[in-house]
């Protein structure tokens, strides 16, 4: 049995730390899984970290489609959470419920994650009564990364954090089953976690938050443009590969690999009527 969101629900109340990642393929899902991660993101962060886009924006449905698909099918425990990219559910409710459903039909997510507050609580409210799992997203949301000028801290003044808090609410009150906080001061995702029943997962909030999420590259080190604040290293996976890569490549071309052990023998008499 997967992960439901009444036990994500659950704890919450039990005080029990949520761990999240992201993932994008077969392996790296299975892999993920299998260690005991109750939540995986299929994030929109693709863009980036796959595909080498400057933001996620460029993300099409079918890109996320596609990757969802291949997350799925290397879990069997986690609850695999989709994003919907940019401008696939602001539009109308109509289009929002039929983007959402194509997650949950066709790429067999279990729950969609949608960025904004108080402006997409109604299509939040839709997909629920629909029957579609929802995780909300506010503080920085990389979608709406020109309208912000940037990847920025959000919430520092009063009104920016009064209007977090009112997000955050607003998305409980749609029937959110959780909620990303990224980039947010520690302080003001603390305050938002106490003040909703529903989970906080942050990135970049804090500790103050239910859970947390990270990109897989870069606590893994694959992902080598850049290293964001809120990421901490736990291997330097693309160091490993390149030393690996490079003694390939070194063994070809001195005629050391392949050796007997890669290779396959047979009958050398079989070949006697070819070579005369």
């Amino acid at each position: 049995m997967r992960v439901t969101i009444n036990q994500v629900k659950e704890m919450k109340q039990k005080g029990e730390k949520i761990a999240m990642l992201t993932a994008y393929d077969y392996t790296t899902a299975k892999v993920i899984d299998e260690a005991g991660i109750p939540l995986i993101l299929v994030g929109d962060s693709l863009g980036m970290v796959v595909l080498g886009y400057e933001s996620t924006i460029p993300v099409t449905i079918e890109d996320m489609l596609h990757h969802t698909k291949a997350v799925v099918r290397g879990t069997k425990q986690a609850m695999v959470v989709a994003d919907m990219p940019f401008m696939t559910y602001h539009i109308s409710l109509p289009e929002a419920l039929r983007n959402a459903t194509r997650f949950i039909q066709e790429a067999g997510a279990q729950a969609v994650k949608l960025e904004g507050g108080v402006t997409v609580a109604d299509k939040v409210r839709k997909l629920v009564d629909c029957g579609i799992p929802v995780m909300g997203h506010i503080g920085l949301t990389p979608q709406s990364v020109h309208q912000f000028g940037g990847f920025k801290v959000q919430g520092r003044t009063p009104e920016a954090a009064g209007r977090l808090l009112e997000d955050a609410k607003a998305l409980e009150e749609a029937g959110a089953f959780s909620i990303v906080l990224e980039t947010v001061p520690t302080p003001l995702s603390a305050l938002i976690t106490q003040k909703i029943s529903i989970p906080t997962i942050g990135i970049g909030a804090g500790i103050g938050c239910d859970g947390q999420v990270q990109v897989i590259n870069d606590i893994l080190g694959s992902f080598t443009d850049f290293v964001p604040k809120h990421a901490k290293q736990y291997a330097k996976i693309a160091d490993i590969m390149s030393s690996a890569i490079a003694e390939y490549f070194s063994e070809v071309k001195s005629g050391k690999f392949p050796t007997d052990q890669q290779s396959f023998s047979m009958d050398e008499s079989l070949l006697a009527k070819l070579t005369k």
